[in-house]
């Protein structure tokens, strides 16, 4: 998800006799969307007719079932010819039968799609931290790697452990074409519009985004995960972004309550999503040159339009080899008391949990140019690791080991912190 953090540190920043301007902009931006029994239809996922209407035509798509297993299946003709007759049964039964979001989760997403990319991509999947004693809605705010597959795999998680799913907020920047947003859209996507506007119009946007939320998890008891920060990390540093939890407060705060009721109603859960290797850590390694080049030089950075449609497909498809997710303690109201606070412990907690791998100490090690941890990699062949990457630019090659070596550098940080 990414959104503008300078109209959210703007709008944090209204003092409180804004806050009933906020309200009445956030009002007139839902009427003037043409909302009726939903206020936050436009930004929702489908609910009702529009749910069933999206799934006629993902059925009516001719090359929906064969994209479908092109995406998962990966590069083996065989397998995907076995998986094409596989999924063309199941898949066509569960696009016709499927009647809301939930159902869809569970039988497509969960059921059908995490499921066969565990099976083509992934070596074991891992999780920690859930429990159904305590599967009370919440936002579960996450470290950010894959645009698709973080979130899909927390909602596998909940589903597996009987603890419902969860809905995701994500960027109208990936709803490319028609087919994209319907895809997203039946799977419990909330959208975040990017698009640049006028301030008043952002202003009720952001309040109308936190109320959705709020609504979700207070009223209709359905958990929400979001990212801690603008895009998925490029350099392994798992920050939160101070403006995302700004954002998901500005309701509250329109309404005179403090951050206390807030945490204690919404409930934040920090989650740590690890893989060992990262499909796309090269294409981010090129993105982040590009970016550092274009902000040195013209001030700005654009991407092209269907470069997360390609990522998306990349990270889904190739390997991952093990995945670990793991969910942390909510925070305690009693002991935060405001924003900073809460983003530095969601920061602690993402790192404490994260679940390091042979590749990251190989990368912290190799980096450093010491033999720190090299207990936990005697069996990795770093070899054929290095190699992958021959063919780059030191720039890149550079890049993508830090990826991989940071997150050790943060775990290292925070016991260094709590010693």
């Amino acid at each position: 998800m990414e959104i503008n953090e300078k109209k959210i540190m703007d709008i944090y920043a209204e003092t409180q006799e804004h806050d009933s301007e906020l309200i009445h902009e956030s009002e007139a931006f839902a009427e003037a969307s043409g909302v009726s029994a939903d206020p936050f239809e436009d930004i929702n996922p489908y609910e009702g007719e529009a749910f069933l209407a999206a799934m006629r035509r993902l059925d009516n798509y001719p090359q929906m079932v064969n994209n479908f297993v092109d995406v998962v299946s990966g590069r083996n003709r065989f397998m995907n010819k076995m998986k094409f007759f596989h999924v063309k049964k199941n898949l066509s039964f569960m696009i016709r039968n499927v009647k809301n979001v939930d159902e869809c989760q569970r039988m497509i997403l969960c059921g059908l799609f995490v499921n066969m990319v565990e099976n083509t991509s992934i070596d074991r999947f891992t999780c920690s931290g859930l429990s159904k004693e305590d599967d009370r809605p919440c936002i579960y705010i996450s470290n950010h790697r894959d645009i698709i597959l973080d979130a899909a795999l927390l909602c596998q998680a909940l589903y597996r452990r009987d603890m419902g799913t969860c809905n995701m907020v994500i960027g109208n920047n990936l709803l490319v074409n028609p087919f994209v947003t319907d895809l997203f859209k039946v799977c419990g996507a909330i959208t975040v519009d990017r698009s640049s506007h006028s301030v008043a119009d952002a202003k009720a946007e952001l309040l109308h985004l936190s109320r959705c939320v709020r609504n979700w998890i207070v009223d209709r008891k359905r958990s929400v995960w979001i990212a801690q920060t603008s895009g998925r990390s490029k350099d392994g540093s798992d920050i939160t972004n101070p403006s995302i939890l700004k954002m998901l407060y500005l309701s509250y705060r329109a309404e005179g309550r403090s951050f206390a009721e807030f945490l204690d109603e919404m409930r934040i859960k920090p989650v740590s999503v690890s893989y060992q290797y990262d499909p796309c850590d090269i294409t981010k390694s090129h993105e982040m040159i590009r970016r550092l080049k274009a902000e040195g030089v013209y001030n700005v950075y654009k991407k092209k339009k269907y470069e997360d449609v390609i990522d998306m497909v990349r990270g889904v498809r190739n390997y991952k080899g093990n995945v670990n997710l793991t969910v942390g303690d909510a925070l305690k109201a009693s002991e935060i008391h405001d924003v900073r606070e809460a983003a530095r412990e969601i920061d602690r907690q993402i790192h404490l949990n994260y679940k390091l791998w042979d590749t990251n100490y190989f990368c912290y090690d190799y980096l450093n140019g010491t033999e720190m941890f090299s207990e936990y990699y005697r069996d990795f062949k770093s070899k054929p690791f290095l190699k992958n990457y021959k063919a780059f630019s030191d720039d890149v090659k550079n890049l993508v080991y830090t990826q991989y070596a940071n997150p050790v550098k943060s775990m290292m940080d925070e016991r260094a912190m709590e010693a």
